[in-house]
């Protein structure tokens, strides 16, 4: 049997290395029919994300906010596996495959306004590759280090193409101090290699705290003085769309002010996952899905800011 390639090989060497992209960041055409906006094509092209403000009313972020509060409620009847707490104040960090256990979750990421996006920059039918809620609440919420979603999912979950994409709703208004998503614009073009074996069950730890699978301090810096470092601050109710390589993180809040947002990672049908690249059993369901590759069916219509 002869052995697949690897296009991106990490955690394979004991020094880092920048590989360059092999894969399409947009797979359609742009036409005047598009969801997006030429200006918006180009910038989520060149740059690797986009910041949609208040493409949901507030009165659907309300909905979102009772249905976010039930959910961590304690009488949601969640699976209780696909709930993780901060490591040390015990706080509820995320809460995953919230599409499958929430009726509200589930409608949301069939919504032409995200599943219609995520069909037409991915150009290919789409599935739902992992969905959570992720809170950070006012004065203990913890940092989420910088990384490649594409590091992981290639190497971990066996994911073999760049050709799927997260895209954050935001739940709350992010501020420029309560731990705000941060993207570096351009860094998707380059697959950033890290070092480091992946130890057995690695989820368990790197979904609380990820020390794994993270660049090195000298290629941030590098990836940083090539681009930059970007904040989409917006109110609730904003999205923010990103590749799957771009790198990303946050930092903590130390606010009184919480940081909540719900996130989901669409990938194509023709990119569902293989054997992990880096031999490693495959993480659980929840985390990465193998068996529940549903298409979703969805209308892609011209985004515009709701009223």
């Amino acid at each position: 049997m002869t052995e697949r390639r690897d296009l991106y090989p990490s955690r394979v060497s004991t020094e880092p290395h920048f590989l360059p992209r092999v894969d399409p960041v947009v797979y359609s055409n742009w036409s005047e029919e598009a969801p997006l906006t030429r200006e918006q094509y180009e910038a989520y092209e060149r740059d690797g994300f986009l910041f949609l403000e208040g493409l949901l009313s507030q009165s659907e972020v309300q909905d979102l906010l009772q249905e976010s509060a039930r959910l961590r409620s304690g009488d949601a009847e969640l699976d209780p596996e696909t709930v993780f707490a901060e490591m040390e104040s015990g706080d509820i960090r995320s809460i995953f495959r919230v599409h499958a256990q929430s009726p509200v979750m589930k409608a949301l990421v069939a919504d032409p306004r995200l599943a219609g996006l995520a069909e037409f920059l991915l150009g290919d039918q789409v599935y739902i590759h992992q969905s959570r809620l992720n809170y950070k609440p006012g004065f203990r919420g913890k940092e989420f280090y910088w990384h490649s979603d594409f590091e992981t999912w290639h190497v971990e979950d066996g994911m073999p193409r760049m050709r799927a994409l997260s895209m954050s709703v935001l739940l709350t208004d992010n501020h420029e101090y309560n731990g705000p998503l941060m993207l570096m614009p351009g860094s998707h073009k380059t697959f950033v290699t890290t070092i480091g074996e992946t130890p057995a069950d690695h989820y368990k730890k790197s979904l609380r705290r990820q020390e794994i699978g993270v660049p090195d301090d000298d290629s941030l810096t590098r990836l940083f003085e090539e681009s930059a470092i970007v904040t989409p601050k917006g109110r609730a109710g904003s999205v923010i769309i990103f590749d799957c390589n771009t790198m990303h993180g946050s930092a903590s809040n130390i606010t009184p002010l919480p940081r909540s947002n719900a996130f989901f990672v669409f990938n194509t049908l023709s990119n569902r996952l293989e054997a992990p690249f880096g031999k490693v059993d495959p993480r659980p369901e929840f985390v990465a899905a193998r068996a529940d590759t549903t298409p979703i069916t969805s209308l892609p219509k011209q985004l515009a800011a709701a009223e």
